[in-house]
Parts: structure tokens; sequence; C-alpha cells
């Protein structure tokens, strides 16, 4: 990051701006009706082959995510907009109506102060989007009304045309000029992105009007700009002004707010990723995400494959080697280096704010490639297991966390300040993960269904109502997914017809099956895919799919003796009431035992005492341990078939030579002795040591350079006999070398029997990831 870059702790501490606990009200939800989406877009997306349905075409029915819902519609239903405008009138030189100011981070003092005043809009409109919730719409349209007089009384305030902000116009010079005293554009992100959202989902023109001329003067500032001074501003947080610009043209249809959206394209973060470069490490993780959602916006706007490059090559490099098991990433908001996590099991880790945005990119990806069933199996990972539980179920307002401690011992609730997975407040908090909060609870529903043409796609297994206007079907789905493995989707209205509904197989859903009306259906529904029933379909018609789930067992990155608990999309966390946990305890990983089958409640033996586990989005009130020592079993220790995920083949060594120089390579499991490989734990890596020969696996030479040979060798300690695992989280592992830093693949990508195995460098392909089977 630049030397300009913001630290929000440093600001937190220069500020004074503390947190304290504020009262819960609890406010009524009414019955409301649903909302149709208002605006639609001038311009549709380029590359894009599934289409969302409009917020009010799907309402969550009784479940834990409606809970969460509910209580962050009480909260926005109970906060005050003078005490939300207060920073607003104050810099605009207007009355602040009495109201009283806030604290934590919208503090008047604070340098991110009007920021989440977006986030509210942006959650307001949804609310009314998908429940018609009309007090919600009424305090949108109250605040924009109010935000318009703040930017037609510029000319008193001595700003510029357009200019709507809590900061002085003023702290824009020193951002040019290399001098950050706040987040400014980040601010002024959140507030353009709340006002788009007011009128494409309200309908409000008061709210066109003020985001355009506001988008006007960032257009007039940024123009002004070489491209090396803008480069320089981008240097400080600026939130996804890309992604929002870009939008802003999407709507519209005018080019001017696409030019200005480019003008924000960070030089520094985007030439690594285009060239499938990882240099994430040290980076200030939230200040990234957005430019990556701006980046596969930009590509939906202009085809522009670059674009979309950086998008997919940043998803990648996050989800494979920077997050943690609950589908999280960070420590102290920050990337670490690739596949750094049993290293960095802290109180500060995974910031609320970065899986939204995740969650946000992944949507956008899946929407251009929706064959690929990983993007939703990362989804569903991290919504369930981090944003779900990162609300307070106790709260009738629904307050979050800003991190979600992994350190054993954690608990949420508890720690310094905003540090340590403290919940938010009404009114003194009002950090960014607070924000982001508010708008992920009125939005749970809009990931769950998709369509193109008249083929349907569930990616999400919820219980849910979608209502298919256009078509006059209504699909109906009951689950009580995950604690069962089982949900159903029933058909109603004017079905008629063959058409096709596809359902995501999740790729831990091992010999999953999908029957109508009870009749088992002779489809392919093999695991991390997509299963596609098309039929001619009569209303009433139920498809009930089974996905069964079973206890695994997900090692980090960088260590494979440590290791967390899943059972489906479930992580596991260990229930350690009031005790204090100094390390990792030691988890018997055979013991693991569900004791329950109306819950997700298992018992397991760990440090040599009963444990209970349960589901971490339930670790609440409590110290936990999500992740364990392994103590060498899982997946260290024992004897593996290598199963190469592109050809379906096993690693096995040719002519089962027992003698160094044994080229490895894939053939059919045939069940030779030749075909088993021990894991040796050494440290952070594993040798790998052939049950036939004794022989570890290493590369030809010591060789760092592509379609370098792999044989096997006399274990004589050198690095390249040295491999780390890198878990997909789709069942599949890249086995990384340590001297090379290349991987294990097949040479030309090959699927023939005989072909040989060599190291190649990380290029996506299906050839370089492996299973791992372990043997009986």
């Amino acid at each position: 990051m630049s030397s300009v870059s913001l630290n929000r702790r440093q600001l937190l501490q220069a500020t004074g701006a503390g947190v304290v606990a504020g009262a819960a009200a609890t406010a009524g939800v009414v019955d409301v009706h649903s909302a149709a989406a208002s605006v639609p877009p001038a311009r549709a997306d380029i590359g894009v082959s599934a289409y969302a349905f409009d917020l009010g075409q799907v309402r969550l029915t009784s479940s834990r995510w409606l809970d969460n819902q509910n209580r962050t519609l009480s909260y926005l239903r109970f906060v005050d907009v003078d005490r939300l405008l207060y920073n607003f009138r104050a810099n605009h030189r207007l009355s602040t109506n009495g109201a009283a100011a806030n604290g934590g981070w919208d503090a008047p003092n604070f340098p991110f102060r009007t920021h989440v005043q977006g986030h509210f809009l942006s959650a307001w409109a949804q609310a009314y989007a998908v429940l018609g919730d009309t007090v919600c719409r009424d305090k949108a349209n109250s605040m924009v009304a109010e935000l318009a007089k703040c930017q037609a009384n510029n000319g008193a305030a001595g700003f510029n045309t357009g200019y709507l902000s809590g900061f002085p116009e003023s702290d824009f010079n020193g951002l040019e000029a290399g001098r950050a005293v706040s987040v400014s554009y980040y601010c002024i992100h959140k507030t353009l992105a709340g006002l788009l959202d007011v009128w494409r989902y309200v309908g409000n023109t008061q709210a066109r009007d003020v985001l355009l001329r506001l988008a006007g003067w960032v257009d007039w500032r940024t123009a002004r700009l070489s491209y090396a001074q803008m480069q320089t501003v981008l240097g400080t947080e600026f939130g996804g002004m890309n992604a929002v610009l870009t939008d802003l043209y999407q709507q519209t249809g005018d080019a001017r707010w696409l030019t200005t959206a480019q003008r924000f394209d960070h030089a520094a973060v985007f030439n690594p990723l285009a060239s499938n470069t990882d240099q994430l490490n040290g980076l200030h993780a939230n200040t990234q995400v957005p430019k990556w959602i701006g980046a596969a916006r930009e590509y939906k706007a202009t085809g522009t494959t670059r674009y979309r490059d950086i998008a997919v090559n940043a998803w990648n490099f996050t989800v494979n080697a920077h997050t943690y098991v609950i589908g999280g990433n960070s420590q102290a908001e920050h990337f670490r280096a690739p596949n750094a996590i049993a290293g960095y099991l802290a109180n500060d880790t995974c910031e609320h704010c970065n899986s939204y945005n995740m969650l946000k990119l992944t949507r956008e990806l899946w929407l251009l490639n929706p064959n690929n069933a990983g993007y939703f199996d990362f989804y569903e990972r991290a919504l369930l297991n981090h944003i779900i539980g990162a609300q307070n179920p106790a709260d009738p307002h629904g307050h979050v966390t800003y991190f979600t401690p992994l350190r054993p011992g954690g608990r949420r609730g508890v720690g310094p300040a905003w540090g340590g997975g403290t919940w938010s407040t009404d009114y003194n908090s009002f950090w960014c993960c607070q924000g982001t909060g508010i708008e992920v609870n009125t939005a749970l529903m809009d990931s769950i269904y998709f369509y193109n043409g008249t083929t349907l796609t569930v990616n999400l297994f919820m219980p849910s109502v979608l209502n298919w206007s256009q078509r006059g079907i209504t699909v109906t789905q009951s689950t009580a997914y995950p604690v069962s493995d089982t949900t159903t989707l029933q058909l109603t209205g004017d079905v008629s017809g063959s058409w096709s509904i596809r359902v995501r197989i999740p790729s831990w859903a091992n010999g999953a099956t999908l029957s109508v009306n009870g009749v088992a259906q002779s489809v392919t529904a093999t695991a991390g895919s997509y299963a596609t029933i098309t039929r001619t379909w009569a209303s009433g018609d139920t498809i009930t799919v089974r996905l069964p789930m079973q206890v695994a067992f997900k090692a980090a990155n960088d260590n494979p003796n440590v290791v967390a608990v899943t059972y489906g999309p479930v992580v596991l966390s260990g229930n350690y009431g009031n005790t204090a946990l100094s390390s990792l305890p030691t988890l018997t990983t055979s013991s693991v035992t569900r004791t329950s089958s109306s819950a997700l409640a298992f018992t397991a033996t760990a440090n040599g005492s009963s444990v209970n586990l349960g589901p971490f989005y339930d670790a609440q009130g409590f110290n936990y341990t999500v992740y364990w020592t392994g103590n060498g079993q899982t997946p260290g220790g024992g004897s593996y078939r290598l199963v190469n995920a592109g050809s379906g083949l096993v690693l096995g060594v040719q002519n089962m030579s027992t003698a160094d120089g044994g080229r490895a390579l894939q053939w059919t499991d045939n069940g030779t002795a030749d075909h088993n490989w021990e894991m040796i734990t050494d440290g952070s890596a594993v040798r790998f040591r052939n049950v036939n020969s004794g022989k570890v696996l290493g590369v030809e030479n010591m060789s760092t350079t592509d379609n370098a040979a792999v044989l096997q060798w006399a274990d004589n300690g050198t690095a390249d006999h040295r491999w780390t695992l890198l878990d997909q989280g789709d069942g599949t592992y890249k086995i990384r070398n340590v001297n090379s830093g290349k991987l294990l693949a097949i040479q030309n990508n090959s699927t023939a029997n005989g072909a040989l195995a060599v190291q190649d460098s990380d290029n996506g392909t299906a050839d370089n990831r492996w299973r791992l089977v372990r043997n009986a």
C-alpha cells in the first residue's frame, strides 16, 4: 500500500473515538407487501449467462436466515435519521435540528464519518424492495430529501457544485497531494451506492438527481488530475468507486460515468492480478476487494477481458490461498503471505466486510460462468459459517462483530473496542462492518435462485418462496438444511411445458440423489457440479434433493496437522464454555460422532477429554475453537492414493520401479502397491513415501522449471522432497513443491494411462489438483 494509506487502528487511537455499549430498543415488524424493482438499467451486462430475480420476487420463510433479517429490520426501523444526518448538516452549514452526534466511526472528528449513511440507504431500499416495508422506504426518502438540502447549500458552505460529504472539501486537496487526512472517496462511494439503490429500488427521482450531481462533482474533481496524480489518490482506501460509477453507467447509459469509473483503476493492484501474480501479502484486504468487484462490473460494461481476468485471478488467489475455513479472510485487516493460515489464528481474523464483498464478487463471477459450482460452494461456506454467525442472536437489533476471532479460546462479543469480536451498538460504533452487516442481512435471499430463459437454477438451500411472476410459477423450498441433508422444491402455478431445473450439488455431497414426486430421477448428480432435471412439469410436482453429509477434516494450507472439522457445508467448533485455551487442542479425529438427528450436535475427544461440537454459526456466548491439532491423523499420516482431478487416474511409479529415478506417472487404479503413498509430516509440509519402493517423491535434479519430471528418490532431506497441501475447498488439493514453488501436475494435461507427472505453474488447470483418498 502507498505510504498515504490510513491505518484504521491508528485513526481510532488518534481521534479517541471509542465504542461504548448502547441501549437496545425493540422495533415491531409490520406485515408488508412485496415491491417490484422500480427502475431497470438502461444497459444490459455483457458476458452473463444467468440472471438474478428482482429482490421482491424471493421471500425467506422461517429459518435462521429469516431471524437475522428480522433483527436487522428492527434496527433499520428504529434508527434516528436526524442523528445520521448530523455530520452532513454540520459540514454543509445547516442546522443539526438538535440531534445528538453519533460516536464511533461516525463521530464528528472521525475520518470515516458519513460512510455508514450510504449503507443505511442501501439497506432501507433493499428492505422496501424485498418486503415492501414502508417505514424503511420513508426513512430512505427522508434522508435523501435532507441530503438534497445539504447539497443545495454548497455555495454558502464554500463547496463546489454537487459536493456532498461529512468532510470539508479541502480534505481532497491533501488527498491529491499525497497527504490524506481522511478516507474521503471511501465515504463518497458509500453515499453514491446508497443513493443509487434508493433510486433503482424505491424509484426516488430525487435520489437520482442528488446522485448525478455528486457523481458530476467526482468527474470534475478527478478529470483535473494527471494519471500519476490520480494513482497517488488511489493509494488511499477509496472503496468501490470504480464499481458504483460503472453501475451508474449501466443504469443511465451515459458514457461519462464509465470514463470517470476507469480513473479509479488502481494500477499497483490491477497489474499483478492481470498477469496472474499474487502480490496480496501485506495489503489492506478490504481496500482491495471492492476494486475487484469494480473490475468485474467494468468487464460487464465493456467486454474488456483484462477486467475479467483481474477479478477471476483475485478471487482464485483469495479463496485458495488467503481464506480460513469459515470463508473469511485477513488478519488484522491485512492479507498475509499466500497459504499463511495456521500461523495467523488470532483475535482479529476474518473482517466481516471482506466476506460481504467476497460474496458480491463471487456472485458477479458466477453470473459469467454459471456452470462453475465452486463459486457457490464458496458463497455458501462464507455466508453460512461467517456472515450468519457474525450477528448477535441475543440482540433485537442484530448487531454484528467486526472481526471473527479464530484463536483457540476465541469468543464473539468480547475484546477491546472493535478489535476482537465486540458487538456493534445502536449509535456508538458505525464501523464499516456494521454497515455491511445491515446490507447483507436485508438481501440474504438474493442468490438462492437464478434463471436463464425457462431454466431455473437453485444455488442455495434456504426455506424460501420464489414468485416467478414472469411465468406465473411459484417455487416453495422447504428444508431444515443444514441440520437435515434434504430439501424439497414444490412447483405450483403455470408450470406446463418442458423446461429445466438445475440444482447445485456441493463438492462434499458424494452420492447426491434427486427425485420427483418420490420417483428417483436418472440424472447425473456429480459432487461439485449441477444436476439438471428436464421434463414436462405439473402444478404440485415436488423435487426432493438429498445431499449426504459426513464428517470431514480441512487442513490449514500451511500446516497439514492443523485441521478444522466440517459436516457438509457446516464448520463445527468445540464448546469450551468459560475455559481459556492457550493452544490448539489435540483432536482425536476418529472420535467425532453426531449425537442427535434433530440438531447438529457432536461429541469428540480432545486432549484426552470429551468436548461438544456444534455449528460455528451458533458458537455464541462461550469460548470456542475452530481449528485443532490433528496429531498427524488427517491429512498427515496413513496411506493415500493421489487421484488426479483432471484425468481421474492415480499417481504411481513407472513399471513399479523400486530404484532411484523411477518416474511418477498416472495409471488406472488397479490396486498395485506403487499407487499408495504415505504422507509424512515434515514441519509445515509433507513428504510422499511410496509404499512399494520406500522412496519419496521429488523433482528431477531439484529443478525449478516448468515440466521438470517428478520421480522417486532416496529420502535425503532435500527441499524438493517436501510438498505443501493447498486445500481448494472442493475436496481437492494443490500440491506445491517447497523447493520450486511449482505444482504437481500431469504433462500436457493428459488423461491417458502412462502420462508422466511433472511440476508446473499454477495455471488453474484441473490436472494440477488432486484428491487424497485414504486407504482403508
